[in-house]
C-alpha cells in the first residue's frame, strides 16, 4: 500500500464528509490506508477552498481530490497544488474562470431547485419532508431521514463565488455524471464535463447521491485515476 496515493474527498452543499462514508470503506477494502474528507465550512469558496489546501500541504506525496457537487468547484479553486495528481468529479460543479455554482445552476435549473429554501440567518436548506425526493431518490428512507436531519446548510452567499484559476485546465480529470440527478442537471453535468476534455466520462444511472448509492463505481472511477497518474 506503500505505492498508493493519498486520496482527499471533498464534500459539497447540504452534507459533511461523513457522506463519504461507503466510499470510504469501499476504497479502504481495496488497499487505500491514506484516507482524508475534509470537512469545509461551507461558508465560502475562498474559505472552503483554503480548508482543503492545509488538508492537501499535509500530505507528504502525490494526492488524488476527488469532489463531490459543490465540492467540484472546491477542487477546481484548491487543485493546483503541485502535489495534486488527478481531480475526480462526482456528479459535480466544475466552473470555468468567473463562473459560480449559482450561475450554472439557473442557467440549467435542476428538477430540485424550487425545494432549497433560506431561513433567517442567510443559510440555504433543502427541505426535510423534500430531501429523499430531492438528493437521494435512490437511498432508503431511512438513510435518506438521516441526511435531511443531519444537512449542512451553506451560506447562500456562497452560490455566487467564483472561481479565479480552474485547475482542471492544468490538471488531468475523470468526471462521473449521475443522469437521474435532481440538484445539478444532468444536461448540466454533461456540459461541464465536456469542456474539460477529461480522460473519462461516466454516466451511472443514480441521483445526486450517487458517492452513497453507487460507491463501488465512484470508487472504480477514483482507481482509474490512480492508475493513469501513477508514477
Amino acid at each position: 500500500m506503500a505505492d498508493k496515493p493519498t486520496i482527499v474527498l471533498v464534500h459539497g452543499f447540504w452534507g459533511g464528509a461523513a457522506h463519504w462514508s461507503k466510499a470510504i470503506v469501499e476504497l479502504h477494502r481495496r488497499g487505500y490506508d491514506k484516507l482524508h474528507a475534509v470537512e469545509n465550512p461551507l461558508t465560502s469558496l475562498a474559505d472552503d477552498a483554503e480548508r482543503t489546501r492545509k488538508m492537501v500541504k499535509q500530505v507528504d506525496g502525490p494526492v488524488v481530490l476527488v469532489g463531490h457537487s459543490y465540492g467540484g468547484a472546491v477542487i477546481t479553486e484548491a487543485g493546483d497544488l503541485p502535489n495534486v495528481k488527478a481531480l475526480v468529479y462526482v456528479a459535480a460543479f466544475a466552473p470555468d474562470a468567473g463562473e459560480s455554482p449559482g450561475q450554472l445552476s439557473q442557467e440549467t435549473p435542476p428538477a430540485a431547485f424550487d425545494n432549497i429554501v433560506p431561513d433567517s440567518d442567510g443559510y440555504l436548506w433543502i427541505k426535510q419532508e423534500a430531501f429523499h425526493d430531492s438528493f437521494c431518490q435512490d437511498l432508503t428512507q431511512e438513510e435518506a431521514l438521516v441526511m435531511a436531519v443531519t444537512q449542512k446548510a451553506p451560506l447562500g452567499s456562497t452560490f455566487g463565488d467564483t472561481v479565479t484559476t480552474p485547475a482542471w485546465r492544468v490538471k488531468p480529470c475523470w468526471y462521473q455524471v449521475s443522469t437521474q440527478d435532481r440538484m445539478i442537471h444532468p444536461d448540466n453535468e454533461r456540459r461541464m464535463a465536456q469542456r474539460m476534455n477529461p480522460r473519462e466520462i461516466i454516466e451511472l444511472d443514480a441521483s445526486h447521491a450517487s458517492l452513497a448509492s453507487r460507491p463501488v463505481e465512484v470508487c472504480d472511477l477514483i482507481e482509474l485515476a490512480v492508475r493513469e497518474t501513477a508514477g
